[in-house]
C-alpha cells in the first residue's frame, strides 16, 4: 500500500537528544488523546504538553495526523514484541495455557490505558497508515498462525482464514470492553478466552 504523504514523518531521529524530542511529541499526543480525545487535539497543543516548541515538532512531523499515525505504529510495534515474546516462551507449554497467556497479552495492551486504546484504533482505521503498519499486522498474525500450525491445531476453516477470524473475536471482545469502561483484565480474559477456545473446538481450561 502506498504511504500518504500527509502522515510520513519528515525525518527519523538520529541522535539521542532527537529520538528523546520524537518520544516525548508521542507520549504527550498519547496523554492528550487519553483525557480529551480529538477535542482540542492541535499540534499547537501537543508541542506545549511535550514541552517543546511547535517548530520543533514540525521538525519532525508536518501534521497532527502524521503524529497520530507514528503513535498508533509505536504502540502497534509495543504490542507485537510482547506478543513475539510470549509466544518464545510458551512454545512448549501446553496449548491452552499458550494461548491464554497470548491472549492475556491483548488484553493487557488494551486494558493498560483503555481510553487511549480506543482512540487509536478509531484512528488505525481512518488513516491511510504507512507500510511498516502493515508489517506489524503480519508479525502478529504470524504469531499465532504459527502457533496453531506448531501444535496441529484442527481449525474449522483454513489455517489463514481461521488466523483472521481469531484476531478478530480477540480484537472485537477487547474493544468492546474498552469502549464500556471495562478495565478488569482477568474478567476479560476469561471472555476472551471463552470465544477462542469455543471457536478452536478446546476444553476451557
Amino acid at each position: 500500500m502506498a504511504r500518504a504523504a500527509s502522515i510520513i514523518p519528515r525525518k527519523p531521529p538520529t541522535q539521542v537528544r532527537s529520538a528523546q524530542t520524537v518520544e516525548a511529541i508521542l507520549e504527550a499526543a498519547a496523554r492528550i488523546l487519553e483525557t480529551d480525545g480529538l477535542a482540542g487535539y492541535t499540534t499547537n497543543r501537543i508541542a506545549e504538553t511535550a514541552g517543546v516548541s511547535v517548530g520543533s515538532l514540525y521538525q519532525y512531523f508536518p501534521n497532527k495526523e502524521a503524529v497520530t499515525a507514528a503513535l498508533v505504529l509505536a504502540d502497534s510495534q509495543r504490542f507485537l514484541s510482547r506478543m513475539q515474546e510470549t509466544a518464545a516462551r510458551v512454545k512448549n507449554a501446553p496449548v491452552d495455557v499458550a494461548i491464554a497467556e497470548l491472549v492475556e497479552v491483548s488484553v493487557a495492551h488494551h486494558t493498560d490505558r483503555p481510553e487511549l486504546s480506543r482512540v487509536l484504533d478509531q484512528e488505525e482505521g481512518r488513516l491511510a497508515l504507512h507500510e511498516d503498519l502493515q508489517d506489524v499486522r503480519a508479525g502478529i498474525f504470524n504469531v499465532v498462525h504459527e502457533l496453531m500450525a506448531s501444535r496441529k491445531l484442527e481449525t474449522p476453516f483454513e489455517p489463514e482464514a481461521a488466523t483472521q477470524d481469531i484476531l478478530a473475536l480477540v480484537r472485537g471482545i477487547n474493544d468492546e470492553a474498552c469502549l464500556h469502561g471495562e478495565t478488569n483484565l482477568e474478567v476479560i480474559k476469561v471472555r476472551v478466552c471463552y470465544a477462542v477456545f469455543g471457536y478452536l473446538r478446546l476444553p476451557a481450561s
